[in-house]
C-alpha cells in the first residue's frame, strides 16, 4: 500500500524566511521531524534554549561515557563485552596489543570496525590490508579475519546485526560526492598474504547469536591463492572524505552519512569551514531527537558543540527531548569565534531504541545531565 506523509507547509507568528538562517532576534530556533532530518519538519522559535532545563529526572536522559579505560585487552574481539545495542546494531570497543593467534568469524553481521588508535595488518579471506587510526573497514558477514598489530590497536566494532552495510544515495549531488568510491581499497593477495599461509593449526572463533563455536583446522584456511567477485571487505579513511557543506546554511547530520544499515546510518564528522554567511547557524540547530537514538564517538580534535568533551568518549542522546549545543559552543557560534571545525566523530542514528550494557563505576559521567543548565547569555542577532 502506498503512503504519503500528511504535509501541509504553512507559517505563523513570527518566523525566519528559511531554516537555520536569519533568525527573529532574540530567538532560538528548535527543529521537530520525522525520520530524523529525512521527512517532514517543523522549525518553532522560541525566547528561551531548548535545553535551558534546571532539573531533569528519570531514565531518559543525555548520558556521556568516557571509554579510555573501558578498552577491554583480549586474544579477540568477542572478548569485548557489549557497551550500547539493538536488535540492528551492537556497539564494542576492544584494544589488541599483539598479533591475534587465531581467526574469527562474525555469523551475526556485517562488522564495521573504526580504529581509533593503531595501526597494523589485517588478513582476511581475500588477503592482505594495512590499517592506520581513522580507517573503516567494513567486513562482510561471515568473513574470517584476525589482526597484527604495529601498534597497540584501539578500534570500535559496530555490528549490522541480521543486516549489512550499504551506502548512501548521493542524489543531486552525484556518485563522487562526499568520498570517490575508487578511493575504498580492498585487500591483496600479496607477498604478505602468502607468507601467512603456513600449514599450522588454525582456530577460527565464530560468533552466531552472541555463542561461540570453535573450529580447528591443521592448516590456515586463509589460504585463497585468488578470487573475483564484487563482495569485499572495503577500507576508507576519514581523511578521503570531504563533507558537504553551505557557508550560508548548516546541514543537517545525514548530509554526513558514510554508510546505511539495516534502520541506522553511521555518520562521520570531518573538518570543514564553519558556515560564513552573517545570518546562517554556526552550529547545529537545536532540534527534538523524535524518531532516533544518537550515539557519537568522540575520535580526534575538539567537538565544536560540546564542551569538556574529549577523544575517547561517547555520548547517548536517547529519543524523547530536545537537544543540541553547550552553552559554550552557542554563544561561540553566536560570535562567529571560529572559522572551521577541527573534530573528527563518528555517529550513529539508530531507528530504534538502543540500551545502554552495565558499565564499571566512573565511566559514566553522571552531570553531563548538567551542561547545558546555563543558558546561553545572548541569542544571536
Amino acid at each position: 500500500m502506498s503512503k504519503r506523509w500528511i504535509s501541509f507547509p504553512k507559517r505563523e507568528g513570527e518566523h525566519s524566511r528559511q531554516a537555520h538562517a536569519d533568525l527573529p532576534a532574540g530567538t532560538f530556533e528548535r527543529e521537530m521531524s520525522k525520520e530524523g532530518f529525512f521527512g517532514p519538519s517543523a522549525h518553532f522559535h522560541h525566547l528561551n534554549p531548548p535545553t535551558g532545563w534546571v532539573k531533569f529526572e528519570g531514565a531518559l536522559r543525555p548520558r556521556a561515557f568516557d571509554l579510555n579505560p573501558l578498552a577491554a585487552a583480549g586474544p579477540d574481539p568477542w572478548g569485548a563485552a557489549r557497551l550500547l545495542g539493538n536488535g540492528d546494531m551492537q556497539f564494542r570497543i576492544w584494544r589488541c596489543a599483539k598479533p591475534m593467534d587465531r581467526l574469527v568469524r562474525n555469523s551475526d553481521g556485517d562488522e564495521l570496525l573504526f580504529i581509533h588508535e593503531g595501526e597494523g595488518d589485517l588478513y582476511c579471506d581475500w588477503g592482505h590490508l594495512t590499517y592506520r587510526d581513522g580507517d573503516y573497514i567494513v567486513l562482510p558477514r561471515g568473513a574470517m579475519w584476525r589482526i597484527e598489530p604495529r601498534a597497540a590497536t584501539t578500534m570500535l566494532l559496530i555490528e549490522a546485526t541480521e543486516g549489512s552495510y550499504l551506502m548512501p544515495e548521493r542524489g543531486l549531488v552525484g556518485a563522487h560526492a562526499i568520498f570517490d568510491p575508487a578511493v575504498l581499497e580492498t585487500p591483496q593477495i600479496d607477498d604478505a598474504f602468502r607468507q601467512q599461509q603456513a600449514n599450522r593449526e588454525t582456530v577460527v572463533l565464530v560468533k552466531r547469536r552472541g555463542a561461540l563455536a570453535t573450529i580447528t583446522y591443521p592448516f590456515n584456511p586463509l589460504d585463497a591463492v585468488g578470487w573475483h567477485g564484487d563482495l569485499a571487505p572495503v577500507r576508507l579513511n576519514w581523511r578521503d572524505i570531504r563533507p558537504l557543506m553551505s557557508h550560508r546554511y548548516h546541514l543537517p547530520p545525514s548530509a554526513h552519512t558514510t554508510f546505511v544499515g539495516r534502520n541506522f546510518v553511521v555518520c562521520t564528522f570531518c573538518p570543514r569551514p564553519i558556515e560564513s554567511d552573517p545570518g546562517a547557524l554556526k552550529v547545529p540547530f537545536f532540534h527534538s531527537n523524535d524518531d532516533y537514538d544518537e550515539i557519537i564517538f568522540y575520535h580526534r580534535g575538539q567537538f565544536f558543540s560540546r564542551d569538556n568533551i574529549r577523544p575517547g568518549m561517547v555520548t547517548f542522546h536517547p529519543c524523547g527531548f530536545t537537544h543540541g549545543p553547550h552553552p559554550k559552543a552557542f554563544q561561540a557560534g553566536s560570535r562567529a569565534a571560529l572559522k572551521e571545525t577541527d573534530e573528527v566523530a563518528v555517529m550513529l542514528d539508530t531507528r530504534f531504541p538502543v540500551e545502554v550494557a552495565p558499565l564499571p563505576s566512573g565511566v559514566e559521567l553522571l552531570s553531563y545531565v548538567d551542561s547545558w543548565k546555563q543558558a546561553a547569555e545572548s541569542a544571536p542577532a
